[in-house]
């Protein structure tokens, strides 16, 4: 089963995701890791919530 970037959307053994690591430090994810779905997130002053249309809700 492939895994993919919560950020850009890539395979994550496929290139270097450090810029995206560092990118996540500060925003919610945007693609789902399992199936690459983009997410609907929604953003609060006391953090953020991903849903993905496959896998549920992520929340932080």
């Amino acid at each position: 089963m492939s895994h993919y970037c919560d950020h850009c959307g890539g395979l994550d053994e496929a290139t270097d995701h450090t810029a995206c690591r560092t990118a996540r430090l500060m925003e919610p994810p945007r693609y789902c890791p399992a199936c690459r779905r983009r997410l609907v997130v929604q953003v609060t002053p006391r953090g953020w919530r991903a849903r993905c249309a496959e896998h549920g809700v992520t929340a932080r």
